[in-house]
């Protein structure tokens, strides 16, 4: 049996941990404060994320060395903030990783590089493309925590690997499905993100369900215009790995991005709206990586850009919706 690791201790890292296991016997867990890990044996349970789950740990092998969470495992699982991410791989080389599987939980782009999180590890450590993987919603960690219901997509190029990663992640309580597209379900993935944003600023201005409604079916457009200039193959956009995972991220009481769009709609500044959630909205990041990225696509892409005005241009949240309400059909 294939050893996994999970890489890192946020709410997704211990969600993911508490899938696998139901399957397996072994995760190895990277966290990297060694206080975390001692909380986590001693109570079983995770001090700053998802507190209510608990673990049979037993089963955990948890370390604050990447180094050797890496060197005992075959699959890893990312699910650090891409923002973090290079960081957290700091003095790891492509060495480190032969032979390894990665799997990206991130739903980021690794901003230093303008790079989904697939191209980083491909590009930096020389991992082949068929053993990277993407692991897509539409799931909210919190929901996991709860065993509600849940649907995940895997997906890489070759099939079986993504299948392996399903099967260890398949559970009471959640389903999966296998794809081989990775940069269309990890684009999405973070598209969904900025357009969560986007939802949650016309909720904090107070606009309704019905211009909701218009913004995220202009939203999936956006997705399927861009994920197809950059990587154009079939795929069904309306399928739970895009639409539903974008449905999920927009409209949830669980979604980061969207509550840290409401709090700008509502007058907060970016700053104050980081610092008070306490929590990465990997929207914030995403939206100036794929605003940056489709300089070179030249995609229609007017949510991205009214969204990507407000956070680093300061424009005024109000007045790029007033223009919005205007480019949406």
């Amino acid at each position: 049996m294939k050893k996994i690791a999970v890489i890192g201790g946020g709410s997704w890292a211990t969600a993911i941990v508490k899938m696998l296991c139901n399957n397996v016997s072994e995760v190895h867990w990277w966290i990297r404060h060694q206080e975390t890990i001692k909380h986590i044996q001693k109570f079983n349970h995770n001090p700053n994320y998802l507190t209510t789950v608990q673990f049979e740990t037993s089963k955990l092998k948890l370390s604050s060395d990447l180094k050797e969470v890496i060197a005992k495992a075959d699959i890893l699982i990312m699910a650090v903030p891409s923002a973090f991410l290079k960081d957290a791989l700091s003095g790891l080389t492509a060495a480190d990783f032969i032979d390894k599987q990665v799997f990206s939980a991130i739903k980021g782009i690794v901003p230093e590089h303008n790079l989904i999180v697939g191209e980083f590890f491909n590009t930096e450590y020389k991992i082949p493309m068929g053993n990277i993987g993407v692991i897509a919603g539409p799931c909210h960690a919190e929901e996991v925590a709860m065993e509600k219901l849940s649907y995940l997509t895997v997906a890489c190029q070759k099939t079986e690997h993504a299948a392996f990663v399903a099967s260890q992640l398949n559970c009471r309580y959640i389903k999966t499905t296998v794809s081989d597209d990775i940069y269309g379900t990890e684009y999405s993935s973070v598209l969904k993100n900025v357009f969560a944003i986007a939802s949650g600023i016309c909720h904090g201005l107070g606009y309704g369900d019905n211009f909701q409604a218009v913004l995220i079916s202009n939203a999936i457009q956006e997705i399927k215009r861009f994920v197809d200039a950059v990587h154009p193959i079939n795929r069904d956009i309306n399928s739970s790995a895009y639409l539903g995972d974008l449905m999920v991220t927009a409209y949830s009481q669980f979604s980061r991005n969207r509550m840290f769009g409401a709090m700008i709609g509502k007058g907060y500044s970016v700053k104050y709206a980081q610092m008070e959630m306490n929590m990465i909205a990997e929207g914030y990041y995403g939206v100036k990586c794929i605003y940056e990225i489709n300089k070179k696509y030249l995609v229609d892409m007017p949510i991205t850009a009214s969204v990507y005005n407000t956070i680093y241009e300061n424009s005024s949240p109000a007045a790029e919706m007033k223009l919005l309400e205007d480019k949406l059909s």
